[in-house]
Protein backbone atom coordinates (compact mmCIF):
# COMPACT_ATOMS: atom_id res chain seq x y z
CA UNK A 1 0.00 0.00 0.00
CA UNK A 2 1.22 3.41 -0.39
CA UNK A 3 2.35 5.79 1.85
CA UNK A 4 -0.32 7.42 3.66
CA UNK A 5 -0.32 10.79 5.01
CA UNK A 6 -3.04 12.67 7.00
CA UNK A 7 -3.23 16.30 7.28
CA UNK A 8 -6.18 17.19 10.08
CA UNK A 9 -7.12 20.77 10.83
CA UNK A 10 -8.32 20.18 14.46
CA UNK A 11 -9.99 23.30 14.70
CA UNK A 12 -12.67 22.66 11.93
CA UNK A 13 -16.29 22.31 13.01
CA UNK A 14 -15.25 24.37 16.09
CA UNK A 15 -12.49 21.75 17.26
CA UNK A 16 -15.03 19.13 17.04
CA UNK A 17 -12.52 17.83 14.33
CA UNK A 18 -10.20 16.71 16.75
CA UNK A 19 -12.31 14.26 18.30
CA UNK A 20 -12.99 13.14 14.75
CA UNK A 21 -9.23 12.39 13.89
CA UNK A 22 -9.38 10.39 17.46
CA UNK A 23 -11.68 8.08 16.40
CA UNK A 24 -10.38 7.89 12.80
CA UNK A 25 -6.72 7.31 14.59
CA UNK A 26 -8.16 4.63 16.96
CA UNK A 27 -9.49 2.93 13.84
CA UNK A 28 -6.05 2.85 11.88
CA UNK A 29 -4.58 1.57 14.69
CA UNK A 30 -6.59 -1.54 15.16
CA UNK A 31 -6.45 -1.83 11.38
CA UNK A 32 -2.17 -2.17 11.83
CA UNK A 33 -2.30 0.40 9.10
CA UNK A 34 1.13 2.97 8.12
CA UNK A 35 0.36 6.39 8.48
CA UNK A 36 1.38 9.56 9.33
CA UNK A 37 -0.25 12.44 10.40
CA UNK A 38 0.05 16.45 10.49
CA UNK A 39 -2.08 18.81 11.98
CA UNK A 40 -2.13 22.60 11.25
CA UNK A 41 -1.96 25.44 13.21
CA UNK A 42 -3.19 28.68 11.34
CA UNK A 43 -4.45 29.71 8.06
CA UNK A 44 -2.48 28.22 4.74
CA UNK A 45 -0.69 26.05 6.81
CA UNK A 46 -2.39 22.84 5.42
CA UNK A 47 -0.70 24.29 1.89
CA UNK A 48 2.75 24.33 3.13
CA UNK A 49 2.27 20.78 5.00
CA UNK A 50 0.77 19.41 1.85
CA UNK A 51 3.46 20.86 -0.64
CA UNK A 52 6.45 19.99 1.94
CA UNK A 53 5.45 16.37 1.85
CA UNK A 54 5.29 16.54 -2.11
CA UNK A 55 8.45 17.85 -2.55
CA UNK A 56 10.10 15.53 -0.35
CA UNK A 57 10.32 12.87 -2.79
CA UNK A 58 8.62 11.36 -6.04
CA UNK A 59 7.53 8.03 -4.43
CA UNK A 60 3.78 7.56 -5.14
CA UNK A 61 1.57 9.46 -1.60
CA UNK A 62 -1.66 9.41 -0.84
CA UNK A 63 -2.65 12.65 1.22
CA UNK A 64 -6.02 12.67 3.01
CA UNK A 65 -7.23 15.82 4.55
CA UNK A 66 -9.40 15.43 7.52
CA UNK A 67 -11.66 19.00 8.17
CA UNK A 68 -13.33 21.27 5.69
CA UNK A 69 -13.42 22.29 1.80
CA UNK A 70 -11.32 25.03 2.83
CA UNK A 71 -8.49 22.94 4.39
CA UNK A 72 -8.90 20.45 0.87
CA UNK A 73 -8.95 23.71 -0.91
CA UNK A 74 -5.21 24.28 0.67
CA UNK A 75 -3.85 21.07 0.53
CA UNK A 76 -5.08 20.63 -3.48
CA UNK A 77 -3.27 24.08 -3.92
CA UNK A 78 -0.03 22.78 -2.31
CA UNK A 79 0.60 19.15 -4.30
CA UNK A 80 -1.26 20.44 -8.02
CA UNK A 81 1.78 20.71 -9.49
CA UNK A 82 3.30 17.40 -8.25
CA UNK A 83 1.45 14.49 -9.96
CA UNK A 84 2.57 11.35 -7.49
CA UNK A 85 -0.50 12.75 -5.28
CA UNK A 86 -3.58 11.23 -4.58
CA UNK A 87 -5.54 13.49 -2.85
CA UNK A 88 -8.34 11.98 -0.80
CA UNK A 89 -11.21 13.49 2.37
CA UNK A 90 -12.65 13.06 4.93
CA UNK A 91 -15.41 15.49 5.95
CA UNK A 92 -14.28 16.95 9.62
CA UNK A 93 -15.93 20.82 9.09
CA UNK A 94 -19.21 22.75 8.26
CA UNK A 95 -19.83 22.69 5.05
CA UNK A 96 -18.38 19.26 2.96
CA UNK A 97 -19.02 20.12 -0.37
CA UNK A 98 -15.83 17.86 -1.44
CA UNK A 99 -17.79 14.52 0.02
CA UNK A 100 -20.83 14.78 -1.42
CA UNK A 101 -19.63 16.24 -5.27
CA UNK A 102 -17.08 12.65 -4.97
CA UNK A 103 -19.61 10.78 -3.34
CA UNK A 104 -17.86 10.42 -0.01
CA UNK A 105 -20.15 9.34 3.07
CA UNK A 106 -20.63 12.28 5.21
CA UNK A 107 -19.85 9.84 8.48
CA UNK A 108 -16.38 10.64 9.15
CA UNK A 109 -15.35 6.92 10.19
CA UNK A 110 -17.47 5.20 6.94
CA UNK A 111 -15.78 7.65 4.78
CA UNK A 112 -12.16 6.54 6.08
CA UNK A 113 -13.04 2.70 5.50
CA UNK A 114 -14.66 3.70 1.99
CA UNK A 115 -11.30 5.69 1.27
CA UNK A 116 -9.17 2.53 2.74
CA UNK A 117 -10.70 1.02 0.29
CA UNK A 118 -10.11 2.58 -2.78
CA UNK A 119 -6.45 3.32 -2.20
CA UNK A 120 -6.19 -0.51 -3.49
CA UNK A 121 -7.33 0.92 -6.63
CA UNK A 122 -6.09 3.08 -9.59
CA UNK A 123 -7.43 7.01 -8.25
CA UNK A 124 -9.84 8.62 -10.47
CA UNK A 125 -8.12 11.78 -12.89
CA UNK A 126 -10.31 14.65 -12.35
CA UNK A 127 -10.31 17.89 -13.26
CA UNK A 128 -9.27 21.45 -11.66
CA UNK A 129 -9.81 24.95 -11.82
CA UNK A 130 -7.01 27.46 -12.30
CA UNK A 131 -7.90 31.36 -11.22
CA UNK A 132 -4.82 33.73 -12.59
CA UNK A 133 -5.23 37.33 -11.44
CA UNK A 134 -3.86 40.54 -12.46
CA UNK A 135 -0.99 40.75 -10.37
CA UNK A 136 0.11 37.38 -12.05
CA UNK A 137 -0.70 35.01 -8.74
CA UNK A 138 -2.65 31.78 -9.09
CA UNK A 139 -4.82 30.04 -7.48
CA UNK A 140 -6.81 26.44 -7.69
CA UNK A 141 -10.08 25.55 -6.97
CA UNK A 142 -11.49 21.69 -6.73
CA UNK A 143 -15.22 22.78 -6.51
CA UNK A 144 -15.88 25.80 -7.69
CA UNK A 145 -15.24 29.47 -7.34
CA UNK A 146 -17.05 32.19 -7.52
CA UNK A 147 -17.50 36.16 -8.03
CA UNK A 148 -20.22 38.94 -6.47
CA UNK A 149 -22.93 38.07 -3.58
CA UNK A 150 -22.07 34.37 -2.70
CA UNK A 151 -18.49 35.46 -2.34
CA UNK A 152 -19.36 38.35 -0.11
CA UNK A 153 -21.52 36.04 2.19
CA UNK A 154 -18.38 33.09 2.30
CA UNK A 155 -16.69 36.01 3.49
CA UNK A 156 -18.91 37.04 5.80
CA UNK A 157 -19.26 33.53 6.88
CA UNK A 158 -15.34 32.36 7.31
CA UNK A 159 -14.96 36.20 9.79
CA UNK A 160 -18.38 34.97 11.92
CA UNK A 161 -17.98 34.31 15.49
CA UNK A 162 -21.50 33.03 14.65
CA UNK A 163 -19.94 30.39 12.73
CA UNK A 164 -18.37 28.96 15.36
CA UNK A 165 -21.52 28.80 17.78
CA UNK A 166 -23.43 27.43 15.03
CA UNK A 167 -21.23 24.39 14.87
CA UNK A 168 -21.33 24.01 18.17
CA UNK A 169 -25.28 23.28 17.77
CA UNK A 170 -24.56 21.29 14.60
CA UNK A 171 -25.99 23.77 12.78
CA UNK A 172 -23.10 25.16 10.86
CA UNK A 173 -25.09 25.51 7.36
CA UNK A 174 -27.42 27.90 9.41
CA UNK A 175 -24.77 30.53 9.33
CA UNK A 176 -24.88 30.79 5.86
CA UNK A 177 -28.49 31.37 5.44
CA UNK A 178 -28.56 34.28 8.03
CA UNK A 179 -25.42 36.21 6.17
CA UNK A 180 -27.14 35.97 2.96
CA UNK A 181 -30.35 37.48 4.66
CA UNK A 182 -28.32 40.36 6.64
CA UNK A 183 -26.37 41.34 3.20
CA UNK A 184 -29.02 40.43 0.81
CA UNK A 185 -30.31 44.15 1.33
CA UNK A 186 -27.61 46.39 1.00
CA UNK A 187 -25.60 44.37 -1.87
CA UNK A 188 -25.28 46.10 -4.66
CA UNK A 189 -25.27 44.67 -8.15
CA UNK A 190 -22.83 44.95 -11.15
CA UNK A 191 -22.68 44.97 -14.87
CA UNK A 192 -20.68 41.69 -15.57
CA UNK A 193 -18.92 40.95 -18.64
CA UNK A 194 -18.12 37.29 -19.21
CA UNK A 195 -15.91 35.79 -22.10
CA UNK A 196 -16.50 32.29 -22.52
CA UNK A 197 -14.26 30.03 -24.91
CA UNK A 198 -14.33 33.18 -27.15
CA UNK A 199 -17.59 34.10 -27.15
CA UNK A 200 -18.61 37.81 -25.02
CA UNK A 201 -21.88 38.09 -22.87
CA UNK A 202 -22.51 40.83 -20.80
CA UNK A 203 -25.16 40.88 -17.69
CA UNK A 204 -26.72 43.71 -16.36
CA UNK A 205 -27.77 43.83 -12.61
CA UNK A 206 -25.32 40.86 -11.88
CA UNK A 207 -26.12 39.40 -8.31
CA UNK A 208 -23.10 36.50 -8.51
CA UNK A 209 -20.60 34.68 -10.87
CA UNK A 210 -20.26 30.92 -10.22
CA UNK A 211 -17.74 28.60 -11.88
CA UNK A 212 -18.17 24.97 -10.47
CA UNK A 213 -16.24 22.06 -11.48
CA UNK A 214 -18.77 19.78 -9.54
CA UNK A 215 -22.19 19.92 -8.51
CA UNK A 216 -22.12 21.49 -4.79
CA UNK A 217 -21.41 24.38 -2.81
CA UNK A 218 -22.17 26.56 0.14
CA UNK A 219 -22.99 23.53 2.46
CA UNK A 220 -25.21 22.08 0.15
CA UNK A 221 -26.38 23.82 -2.54
CA UNK A 222 -26.56 22.33 -5.61
CA UNK A 223 -25.42 25.24 -7.89
CA UNK A 224 -24.38 23.30 -11.41
CA UNK A 225 -26.70 20.37 -10.85
CA UNK A 226 -24.56 19.05 -13.97
CA UNK A 227 -21.34 19.84 -13.17
CA UNK A 228 -18.67 17.02 -13.38
CA UNK A 229 -15.77 17.18 -12.20
CA UNK A 230 -14.33 14.49 -15.03
CA UNK A 231 -15.77 16.19 -18.18
CA UNK A 232 -12.93 18.47 -19.16
CA UNK A 233 -14.95 21.36 -18.73
CA UNK A 234 -16.60 23.97 -16.06
CA UNK A 235 -20.07 25.09 -15.62
CA UNK A 236 -20.90 28.62 -15.48
CA UNK A 237 -24.01 30.00 -13.42
CA UNK A 238 -24.96 33.21 -13.38
CA UNK A 239 -27.57 35.09 -11.48
CA UNK A 240 -28.83 38.71 -12.91
CA UNK A 241 -31.96 41.24 -13.06
CA UNK A 242 -34.11 39.78 -10.29
CA UNK A 243 -35.59 41.25 -7.49
CA UNK A 244 -34.00 40.69 -3.77
CA UNK A 245 -37.30 38.62 -2.66
CA UNK A 246 -36.74 36.64 -6.43
CA UNK A 247 -33.36 36.46 -4.86
CA UNK A 248 -34.51 34.43 -1.97
CA UNK A 249 -36.52 31.92 -4.24
CA UNK A 250 -33.21 31.19 -5.81
CA UNK A 251 -31.59 30.19 -2.99
CA UNK A 252 -34.26 28.28 -1.78
CA UNK A 253 -34.36 26.31 -4.76
CA UNK A 254 -30.72 26.10 -5.41
CA UNK A 255 -30.58 23.28 -2.59
CA UNK A 256 -32.68 21.28 -5.35
CA UNK A 257 -31.01 22.54 -8.45
CA UNK A 258 -34.13 23.71 -9.66
CA UNK A 259 -32.97 27.19 -9.75
CA UNK A 260 -31.89 27.03 -13.07
CA UNK A 261 -34.98 27.45 -14.31
CA UNK A 262 -35.74 30.82 -13.34
CA UNK A 263 -35.18 33.08 -16.69
CA UNK A 264 -32.89 35.25 -14.32
CA UNK A 265 -30.53 32.50 -14.09
CA UNK A 266 -28.22 31.62 -16.96
CA UNK A 267 -26.03 28.46 -17.22
CA UNK A 268 -22.83 27.87 -19.69
CA UNK A 269 -20.14 25.24 -20.07
CA UNK A 270 -16.79 26.21 -20.91
CA UNK A 271 -12.87 25.96 -20.74
CA UNK A 272 -11.62 29.20 -20.57
CA UNK A 273 -13.63 32.18 -18.70
CA UNK A 274 -13.32 35.88 -17.77
CA UNK A 275 -14.96 37.90 -15.55
CA UNK A 276 -15.22 41.50 -15.26
CA UNK A 277 -17.22 44.22 -13.62
CA UNK A 278 -18.20 47.25 -13.52
CA UNK A 279 -17.18 47.53 -9.71
CA UNK A 280 -15.01 45.21 -7.90
CA UNK A 281 -16.14 42.07 -6.79
CA UNK A 282 -14.99 39.70 -3.96
CA UNK A 283 -13.98 36.23 -5.22
CA UNK A 284 -13.98 33.03 -3.46
CA UNK A 285 -12.46 29.68 -4.64
CA UNK A 286 -13.68 26.76 -3.00
CA UNK A 287 -15.11 29.24 -0.23
CA UNK A 288 -11.86 31.01 0.70
CA UNK A 289 -11.31 34.51 -0.02
CA UNK A 290 -8.52 34.70 -3.22
CA UNK A 291 -9.18 38.31 -4.28
CA UNK A 292 -11.31 39.97 -6.34
CA UNK A 293 -12.06 40.67 -10.32
CA UNK A 294 -10.95 40.39 -13.11
CA UNK A 295 -10.20 36.94 -13.13
CA UNK A 296 -9.26 34.19 -15.54
CA UNK A 297 -10.52 30.82 -15.62
CA UNK A 298 -9.38 27.53 -16.76
CA UNK A 299 -9.96 24.11 -16.43
CA UNK A 300 -7.29 21.86 -15.47
CA UNK A 301 -8.23 19.03 -17.37
CA UNK A 302 -7.48 15.26 -15.68
CA UNK A 303 -4.97 17.38 -13.11
CA UNK A 304 -5.62 15.47 -10.06
CA UNK A 305 -5.70 12.30 -8.91
CA UNK A 306 -8.46 11.90 -6.65
CA UNK A 307 -10.18 9.18 -4.31
CA UNK A 308 -14.12 8.96 -5.58
CA UNK A 309 -16.59 7.09 -5.95
CA UNK A 310 -17.80 8.83 -9.12
CA UNK A 311 -16.67 6.63 -12.01
CA UNK A 312 -18.47 3.44 -9.98
CA UNK A 313 -21.48 5.99 -8.82
CA UNK A 314 -24.07 3.65 -10.62
CA UNK A 315 -22.98 1.15 -8.60
CA UNK A 316 -23.27 2.89 -5.53
CA UNK A 317 -26.74 1.51 -3.47
CA UNK A 318 -29.14 3.74 -1.62
CA UNK A 319 -28.05 3.27 1.58
CA UNK A 320 -24.48 4.44 0.59
CA UNK A 321 -26.10 7.58 -1.42
CA UNK A 322 -27.81 8.24 1.70
CA UNK A 323 -24.80 8.92 3.75
CA UNK A 324 -23.50 11.40 1.21
CA UNK A 325 -26.60 13.39 2.48
CA UNK A 326 -27.03 13.92 -1.34
CA UNK A 327 -30.26 16.38 -2.42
Amino acid sequence: MKQIYFIVNPKAKNGRCAMIWKRLEEHLTSEKINFLAFFTEYPGHAKNIANGIAKNNDHEKVMITVGGDGTMHEVMNGVIKHKHITLGFIPGGSGNDFSRGYLIPSEPLEALKVLLRLIKQEPSLVDCGKIDHEDNTEHFFINNMGAGFDALVALKVNQSRMKALLNKLALGRLVYVYFLLKELFTYKTSTTHLLIDGQRHIFEQTWFVTVSNQPFYGGGMKIAPAADPQDGLLDITVVHQLSRFKLLLVFISVYWGKHIFFNEVKTFKGKKISIESSHTLSAHGDGEQIGSTPLYIHVQKHSLQVLTRRRNAEEVDVKESDTNELH
